[in-house]
């Protein structure tokens, strides 16, 4: 929907416009439509905004309480706020426009702190307190929009992204090289507080912010963060059948439907996004929907064009793009940018090309997003189901489970993904660093201990804690590239699978009715029975965004950029990554004999933000 930034200056001096500008025009791709700056003391905040819901003026921010005690910057939508502007209205509460924003506002009026229960949405915001002279922030359940932040002794300064911080830090910015570890050891990032830089955190989804402060001397800061939300605790009734799953699917579609503004579809052709669509065109009839998708040419890998043509025939308006190895060169440098941290895997990029096409022709865009972490959409999820039923002493359904997988499959994928998961932890880090084969010595050795991440993501005991875990430590990544993709061509991305509505009946599901004879997503393919195409309810690949990167590092403009890259002073002198072993492996890579598309990514990925964001 848009950007927030604020400052908070901890020493009591006034706060100028200046900086709050020069932050917001940073922002400004996420708000093109209208911006507003407000001051007071030692506090500043400011605001761009993307119009979605009531285009009117009376929708600009910062946006003032009707008696003046509150203001507020938001970044997100309140798709519930009809049905609590309608029981704000019954308590008393009057109403100058038709936006989300001022319904979030009036609720905190009413409800305080308590109002974060009763949202349905996405947000990340920020409450000052004129009176008592308070900052309330607050994120989403899951993450779904963003919310950075640096604090010490002098200033606390929040942003919706990284860049406009890093003006406003004393001295350059700095790696954090524990977070880097992870990223090029696990291909993760995001699992925690801490960001690549070095002081700059985020806050954590279903957590608050609360920073108090006294102009007048008379009182020390006083900064609380805490866990509003918590996944564990508030799980509800699994649902009873696939048509109580279809009901809640469909009401969660329904919701993020709610625009002023034009909305489409990224359709991948997979079976998360087409069961959007799919209920798009049967439940709430929709006629000339636009719809964006990445191919690269039928039998080429990552290529789900035809699933996608099995909706050729339905009233959509299908728009296509088609990444490359010269697109992705051509756009290197304005992806790494957009992104703003190092991602492991072109997939990103895919959407970024899918988000680039949409722009111009929608300004709302849906997608499948979550599915795979409620419903066990990755192959390695059989490798947390099958442990589970060993450990259970269930061996006739782990011997069911087992030959069903490898009859569908045809891969030991599931069964590596067992024995991985089966080891003890602390040789869990040490086995991927054995198996990427690049990493400096000394670099492992340093960060080794300091990394929770196998345990926390790979230790689960069961599909159930696996699933959890995945919520609470991995989905966030892919929540991050998406608001970036989508908001650097100023769109917004909503997604109707994780409503909590949906989240926290599905994650109480038996596994059973999540993986069922070595096919996952079960109630799912039972709720779109009749209503998506077979051909895709029944898939059992699992590709998504992906590309074909294998190919596009094999090609000569990519051999030549990748061998000056690794085979500079600037590579060598990180420290983190052997150069020597680095080319061997990318020789054995243009050769065919393995594929390392993703180290070799992460190579390029990483060493172009240490030069764009570091040096």
């Amino acid at each position: 929907m848009c950007g927030i930034c604020g400052i908070v200056d901890l020493g009591k001096h006034l706060v100028q416009e200046a900086p709050l500008h020069n932050m917001m025009q940073i922002l400004k791709h996420r708000g093109p439509d209208d911006e507003g700056i407000f001051t007071d003391g030692s506090i500043g905040l400011g605001f761009v905004r993307l119009s979605i819901i009531d285009l009117t003026a009376a929708g600009r921010q910062p946006m003032h309480s009707e008696d003046g005690r509150y203001v507020i910057v938001l970044n997100g939508e309140i798709y519930n706020y009809i049905e609590l502007k309608n029981d704000l209205s019954s308590l008393g509460h009057n109403f100058k426009s038709r936006t989300d924003t001022e319904v979030l506002l009036t609720a905190y009026r009413e409800w305080g702190e308590a109002c974060l229960n009763k949202l349905n949405g996405m947000w990340a915001f920020a409450i000052y307190d004129r009176w008592e002279k308070l900052l309330f922030c607050a994120r989403d359940r899951f993450g779904v929009k963003p919310f950075y932040y640096y604090l010490d002794d002098n200033f606390f300064i929040f942003a919706s992204e990284i860049p406009p911080l890093l003006p406003l830090l004393v001295g350059k910015p700095q790696v954090n090289e524990s977070s880097v570890y992870d990223y090029l050891v696990f291909n993760r990032t995001d699992q925690g507080e801490e960001t690549f830089f070095k002081g700059i955190k985020k806050l954590q989804h279903g957590h608050s912010m609360t920073i108090g402060w006294k102009e007048d001397g008379g009182q020390k800061k006083e900064i609380v963060i805490k866990k509003w939300y918590d996944l564990r605790s508030n799980l509800k009734e699994p649902f009873r059948n696939s048509q109580e799953f279809r009901e809640t699917f469909s009401s969660a579609v329904g919701l993020r439907l709610r625009s002023d503004v034009p909305v489409g579809i990224c359709l991948s052709g997979g079976l998360d996004s087409s069961s959007i669509v799919s209920i798009l065109l049967k439940d709430f009839q929709k006629r000339d929907l636009n719809t964006f998708s990445a191919v690269y040419g039928k039998g080429k890998s990552g290529d789900e064009s035809e699933f996608i043509d099995l909706f050729k025939n339905e009233p959509l308006r299908m728009h296509f793009t088609t990444p490359s190895a010269e697109s992705l060169f051509a756009d290197l440098s304005q992806f790494i940018q957009a992104i703003g941290e190092p991602v492991p895997t072109t997939s990103p990029y895919a959407q970024f090309k899918v988000m680039e096409l949409a722009k111009g022709k929608v300004v709302v865009t849906l997608d499948g997003q979550g599915a795979d972490e409620q419903l066990a959409g990755y192959h390695y999820f059989f490798g947390f189901y099958l442990k589970e039923l060993f450990r259970r002493g269930r061996l006739p359904k782990f011997g069911s489970e087992l030959f069903h997988y490898l009859w569908h499959h045809h891969s030991l994928f599931g069964l590596k993904a067992l024995a991985y998961f089966s080891i003890p932890e602390r040789y869990r880090g040490k086995a991927r660093e054995n198996e990427k084969g690049y990493l400096q010595q000394d670099f492992i050795e340093k960060y080794r201990k300091g990394s929770h991440l196998s345990e926390n993501l790979y230790g689960s005991r069961s599909l159930h804690e696996a699933l959890l875990d995945h919520f609470e430590y991995k989905l966030e990544h892919l929540l991050k590239w998406e608001d970036r993709n989508s908001m650097h061509f100023s769109l917004e991305a909503r997604v109707p699978f994780l409503d909590y509505r949906l989240v926290e009946r599905t994650l109480s599901l038996p596994p059973e009715m999540v993986i069922r004879d070595g096919i996952t997503k079960h109630i799912l393919r039972e709720a779109m029975s009749g209503t998506l195409p077979e051909k895709i309810r029944m898939r059992r690949d699992k590709i998504g965004f992906s590309t074909p990167q294998g190919a596009w590092f094999r090609t000569a403009v990519f051999q030549e950029f990748v061998l000056s890259l690794i085979g500079s002073s600037e590579f060598a002198s990180r420290r983190l990554i052997d150069p020597d072993r680095a080319k061997k492996m990318y020789y054995r890579h243009l050769r065919g004999e393995i594929d390392i598309a993703k180290e070799i990514w992460k190579w390029i990925n990483l060493e172009m933000w240490f030069r764009m964001f570091i040096d």
